[in-house]
Order: C-alpha cells, then sequence, then structure tokens
C-alpha cells in the first residue's frame, strides 16, 4: 500500500531556523500491522567526516569541530557540509594564528614547549568551539605528542570559520609543565594520577559558571574554572587548585580507556550529564559512549547504582559502570536472520549533545566507524530522549526529521528486532533477534515461548518493556531505516542497570 501527496512541510525545526523542502509525501506501511502513516520523506542524508565532533551554533548554521581541525555544518543536522579537512601537518583555516602580543607564545613556541624534547609526531587532537555571549568564537585546541606531552590552548575568532587568534595554552601535562612537574610545582607528573591534557569541552552551567572538563585516559577526567571574559583559568577560584593544579577530579582512573568527556544541564531533569567514551577508539578498539549525572556541574557524578566515579572507578573494571547508550550493533535486513545484509555499526564514540530549548529536543553528535571498511568515519546524529528515570536514551536509528511520536497498541503488534547493548566494551557488533510483539501485551520468541510483555503508555509514547524478567522504560517512535530505506516502528529504553535496548519493526510473517 503506498499512495503520493504533493507537499511543502517545514524540516528540522531547529534553533538555528527552519528550511524548507518540497516533494512527494508517501504513506508508508508499518512492518507487521497494515496501518499507514503520512510521514516526511525519505531524509537525504549527507555524510562528512570529523573525528571526535563538537558541536555549536553560529550564523544559522551547526558547526562541528574535531580532531586535527577538521570542521564541518549543517542546517538540519541531515544534510552536511566539508569545512576543513583533516589537518595533516599543514594549517587549515582553524590552524591558529599568532598573538601580536609578545608576552602570549606563538603556536612555534608552544609546540616547542609541548615536544619538550619527545621527538613523537605530534598534532592536533579533539577540539572544542564555543559560542559567546559577546558573539566570539573561543576555540579550545589540544595538541599533543603524548599521554605525557599534551596541552590545551585558546584561540579567538570573530567568526566560526576563522581566522582564529591564539591567547596562550590554559593546562599542560608533565613534560611541558616545569620539567615533568604539576602545573603548582609540587609532584612529578604521573599517568595514573594526572591528566593527558586533551579532549576539552567548555560551557556554561546554569548559574552563568563558565568551566572546562577535559581528559583522556591518564589520570580521568578533570574540571577546571575559567574566566568567561579572557576565556582563560579564573583567578583565585579554588578548584583550580585541586589536584596539583589540574582542577577537580570527576572521574578517578588509573590509565583506563575513558575519555572525550561532554557535559550538559537538562532543564527537564534538573541534573548535569557527563557523557564519555569507554574502550579503544579504532574499529575493532569497542568505543561505546556511557553517561553519568550530578545535580551540580563539578560532582559528584553517578551511575544509575550510585558509583561515585570520582572515588570508587576501577580502570580494569570499566563495564561495571555508567549507562551505555550505545556501542557496536548490526540489525538484521527486514525478516532476515541475524547478522546478515544489514551494515555492522562500529566504534561509535567522542560525541557531544545539543540541547534545542525551543523543542525541548536533544541531539548526539558522534563519529561512527562500520564493518568492512577499515578506520573510516563519519559523523552521526542521533534523537536523545529523557526516559521516566531521568536518563538519556538514544534512538536506533539516525535523526531523520521524521515526525510521528505517538501511537495506538495496534500500531506496534508485529516482528520486531531487538539489540540488547549490554555492558562490555563490544568489539564486535551486538547483533539484533527477532521477537514478536502480540496483541495480548506479550512478547514471544520464534518458538512461541512467552519471554517478557510489553506496554505502551497512555501518552502513546512512553515503552515500558520487560524481556527476561528485565524492565526497559523508554520511548517508541519512528525512524528511517536507510539500510532498508523504510519508515520502521522503533523503540529505545533502559534497564536500572543502565543497559540499553533497541527494537525496530521487522516484516510480517
Amino acid at each position: 500500500m503506498e499512495s503520493k501527496i504533493s507537499f511543502c512541510i517545514p524540516l528540522a525545526i531547529l534553533t538555528a531556523g527552519i528550511s524548507i523542502s518540497c516533494g512527494t509525501m508517501e504513506e508508508f506501511v508499518i512492518p507487521g500491522a497494515g496501518f499507514s502513516f503520512d510521514d516526511a520523506p525519505p531524509p537525504r542524508f549527507g555524510p562528512v567526516s570529523v573525528h571526535d565532533p563538537s558541536v555549536f551554533p553560529a550564523d544559522d548554521v551547526f558547526y562541528v569541530i574535531g580532531s586535527h581541525l577538521a570542521m564541518a555544518k549543517t542546517g538540519d543536522f541531515i544534510q552536511w557540509n566539508q569545512v576543513s579537512s583533516d589537518w595533516n601537518g599543514r594549517p587549515n583555516i582553524l590552524y591558529p594564528a599568532d598573538n601580536p602580543d609578545p608576552s602570549v607564545q606563538t603556536m612555534k613556541e608552544q609546540i616547542a614547549d609541548v615536544m619538550r624534547g619527545q621527538r613523537n609526531p605530534l598534532g592536533f587532537f579533539a577540539s572544542d568551539i564555543h559560542l559567546m555571549p559577546d558573539g566570539k568564537f573561543y576555540h579550545y585546541y589540544s595538541i599533543t605528542a603524548s599521554w605525557y606531552c599534551s596541552a590545551i590552548g585558546l584561540a579567538v575568532g570573530d567568526s566560526a570559520e576563522g581566522p582564529y587568534v591564539t591567547q596562550g595554552l590554559i593546562v599542560r601535562s608533565g613534560e611541558a609543565a616545569d620539567d615533568s612537574k604539576t602545573p603548582d610545582g609540587t609532584s612529578a607528573w604521573i599517568q595514573i594520577r594526572f591528566p593527558n591534557c586533551i579532549d576539552p569541552q567548555a560551557f556554561f552551567d546554569n548559574d552563568g559558571k563558565f568551566w572546562l572538563v577535559y581528559g583522556s585516559w591518564s589520570g580521568g577526567i578533570f574540571l577546571l574554572e575559567l574566566d568567561p571574559s579572557t576565556g582563560m583559568l579564573k583567578e583565585g577560584a579554588a578548584i583550580n587548585a585541586e589536584s596539583n593544579g589540574y582542577g577537580r577530579r570527576l572521574i578517578r582512573n588509573a590509565h583506563g580507556a575513558v575519555e572525550g568527556p561532554y557535559i550538559i544541564y537538562s532543564p527537564q531533569s534538573g541534573y548535569y550529564y557527563l557523557f564519555v567514551s569507554f574502550g579503544g577508539l579504532a574499529a575493532a578498539g569497542g568505543y561505546n559512549m556511557r553517561v553519568f549525572r550530578s545535580t551540580s556541574p563539578d560532582g559528584p557524578y553517578e551511575d544509575t547504582v550510585n558509583h561515585d566515579i570520582g572515588k570508587e572507578f576501577r580502570h580494569t573494571s570499566l563495564k561495571d559502570y555508567g549507562v551505555k547508550i550505545m556501542g557496536g550493533y548490526q540489525f538484521s535486513r527486514l525478516g532476515g536472520p541475524p547478522g546478515l545484509g544489514n551494515v555492522g555499526y562500529l566504534s561509535p564514540g567522542h560525541n557531544s549533545v545539543w540541547y534545542d530549548a525551543d523543542t525541548g529536543r536533544y541531539f548526539l553528535i558522534y563519529h561512527q566507524r562500520f564493518s568492512g571498511r577499515g578506520e573510516y568515519h563519519e559523523v552521526r546524529v542521533r534523537e536523545l530522549f529523557v526516559t521516566e528515570d531521568n536518563w538519556f536514551a538514544a534512538s536506533p536509528f539516525r535523526y531523520d526529521g521524521g515526525r510521528v511520536r505517538s501511537f495506538i497498541p495496534d500500531q506496534l503488534t508485529g516482528d520486531w528486532r531487538l539489540i540488547n547493548h549490554g555492558r562490555d566494551n563490544n568489539t564486535t557488533p551486538h547483533e539484533s533477534r527477532i521477537y514478536q510483539f502480540r496483541g495480548d501485551g506479550k512478547i514471544t520468541e520464534d518458538s512461541g515461548k512467552d519471554v517478557g510483555i510489553w506496554e505502551l503508555g497512555d501518552d502513546g509514547k512512553t515503552a515500558n518493556i520487560t524481556v527476561d524478567g528485565i524492565l526497559y522504560k523508554g520511548v517508541f517512535l519512528r525512524c528511517w531505516d536507510d539500510e532498508d530505506n523504510s519508515w520502521v516502528q522503533a523503540f529505545t529504553a533502559l534497564s536500572g542497570e543502565g543497559v540499553a535496548l533497541w527494537g525496530a519493526g521487522a516484516a510480517p510473517k
């Protein structure tokens, strides 16, 4: 069943503005139920490659800045355009220009200071750009040659695409700080105690304070207070004196696979959420995104079972910590056996998050690798949903601009493909399994065995799904499955222990 209607409607209504797209609207049959919906036209995705993408708004569009000074932009989180490619040793438009003030180190001097006799190749790793209230763009860049030979600096520009003028270094690891000493000069730099100074994110808290969260592997994740008028460290801030001058340690870590921090405040829940990536970033490294929360921007941050990760974290047991919102996965094709046909998605991670205050929607922006494509990666965007328990759950498919967001129970019956993300740093994709959602609220396997129950909330959106005795809370939604080129019913939900369960419609029998 398919019908076509002419249309001209607004798509992707975001704080950056409204784009209008005209064409045909198609009526699609949902898997397994026989109901049709008027939905948005199939999205036309525009792929770009930016590793460790950090999002910020400017000039009615959104940008992402990442490692190696790569940048891309979008007007709707669907179509993207590359602005700059990886640095690769040659300055591009985002390479910080020297400050005419002689008291500020030139970039050549900064690099020499960070290297301090090391011979490893030096590069620009993850960056973050923050649009300030006065219209200035603060670019927090990181330069590194090793865990103990890294630094975060600030460059300021009047436009998103530069030029940016360096203001100097903010924080440096051991080799660059007084011959292997901490910033306060009192201790030797040790990788199990002190940070690898990369992966910065600057943010304002709900009270107007300006912060920099940073860190990768060594020592954990740290927080410093900044002066918004300069973008540099705030003089006299007590928190900046902690950890021998590296600031508040939010995640205690003895050189384990935790990096890429990003903090966002949710006005719906009243919590600050700290996102990090666990595992190795390579295709076979098991990268996955996790989240913790706190009532204060400077912690303590906890997970669903109240681990205070500033004190209790054990780097040898990563799987035990945090809400794992997404790892490597693979949906089977509609009606096909598990593991066949569709692309395997590997090592998703190093994310940022955008909150659209006008619509109350959240968007997760990260880089994604793929089975069989080596280390190639693309920017991906998914919508995030605040669950009943005030945790974030990620859509099973990338953001598509679709509008269907409420259902009746009969529209959700039929075959479903379910993916349990578990708690591991999985290096191969977790594959989907086929279940049936019956009209009487039961969930069965192909054999007919009852394995759980499903329930749609009175709002037509809330999902309560119990499988093998475990309750998962989340939302039902409608998504574009770009592997099968069809709109499908879907859900995303979390267990009380922070395990993500995804569902996607499958073909009727």
